[in-house]
C-alpha cells in the first residue's frame, strides 16, 4: 500500500490492472495484425466473441447500442482476463478489490445518466424520476444510487470468494493430488466466465435504459 497527497494507492492492484490491460492490447494486436477474409487463430476466436456480444447488445440495446459495442466488448474482455488473472501461481486479480469492481461500476452508471441526458434532455432524463407517480421519487432515487454498488459488490464477492477457496483448498489438498485441484482451477475458470458475461449484461441493461423512454 502506498500514499500520496494522503490517498492510499493499492499497488499491486494498480501493477495487476496494468498487466491485465497490457495482455487484452496484445490480444487485439494479435488477433488484428493479419487480418484476413478467412479467419484463424486469433482472428477467428475474437471475431467469435466479437459477434457473440454484438449479438447481444442489438437485443438488449437495439440498434442504438452498436456505438457502444466497443466499450461492452473492451469492457467484457477486461473483466474476463482479470477474473482468470488470480488463477495464475503469485498474481492476484484486480477484480478482488473493491475499489476496482466499484470503479468500472460507477463508470458504467456515470455513463448511463450522461447518455440519459444526451438522448433525452435534461427534463425528460430527470422525468423518469417521477414515473409513475411522483410519490416515488425517493424510490427511484434510490433504486439509482444502489446500481453501482450492487454491479460492483457482486463481482468482488463472486471473484474474491474464488481466490479464497483456491487458498483453502491448496493448504486442504496436496499439490500432488490433482484431480480436487483441476477440477476446482475448471470451476473457477467458468465462474470467471460466468461473472464477466453478467457483469456486461447488467451494463448494457442500464445502458439501454439511456436509450428508452419511460413508461
Amino acid at each position: 500500500m502506498a500514499h500520496l497527497a494522503g490517498l492510499a494507492f493499492n499497488m499491486d492492484t494498480l501493477m495487476m490492472t496494468w498487466l491485465v490491460m497490457a495482455i487484452v492490447i496484445g490480444i487485439a494486436v494479435l488477433a488484428t495484425r493479419r487480418l484476413s477474409l478467412v479467419p484463424s487463430g486469433w482472428q477467428n476466436l475474437l471475431e467469435m466473441l466479437v459477434t457473440a456480444l454484438v449479438d447481444q447488445i442489438d437485443s438488449v440495446m437495439g440498434s442504438k447500442g452498436r456505438a457502444l459495442a466497443p466499450l461492452i466488448i473492451t469492457l467484457f474482455l477486461f473483466i474476463l482476463i482479470a477474473n482468470w488473472l488470480g488463477l495464475v501461481p503469485g498474481l492476484t486479480s484486480p477484480t478482488s478489490d473493491l475499489n476496482t469492481t466499484l470503479g468500472l461500476a460507477l463508470m458504467v452508471i456515470g455513463l448511463v445518466q450522461v447518455l440519459g441526458i444526451i438522448h433525452k434532455g435534461i427534463g425528460g432524463y430527470l422525468g423518469h424520476f417521477i414515473q409513475p407517480f411522483w410519490w416515488l421519487l425517493p424510490i427511484n432515487i434510490i433504486e439509482e444510487l444502489s446500481k453501482p454498488l450492487t454491479l460492483g459488490f457482486r463481482l468482488f464477492g463472486n471473484i474474491l470468494a474464488g481466490e479464497i477457496l483456491i487458498v483453502i483448498l491448496g493448504v486442504l489438498v496436496p499439490m500432488w493430488i490433482p484431480i480436487p485441484n483441476i477440477i476446482w482451477l475448471g470451476f473457477s475458470v467458468f465462474v470467471g466466465v460466468v461473472q464477466a458475461f453478467i457483469f456486461t449484461m447488467l451494463s448494457m441493461s442500464y445502458l439501454s435504459s439511456a436509450f428508452k423512454d419511460s413508461h
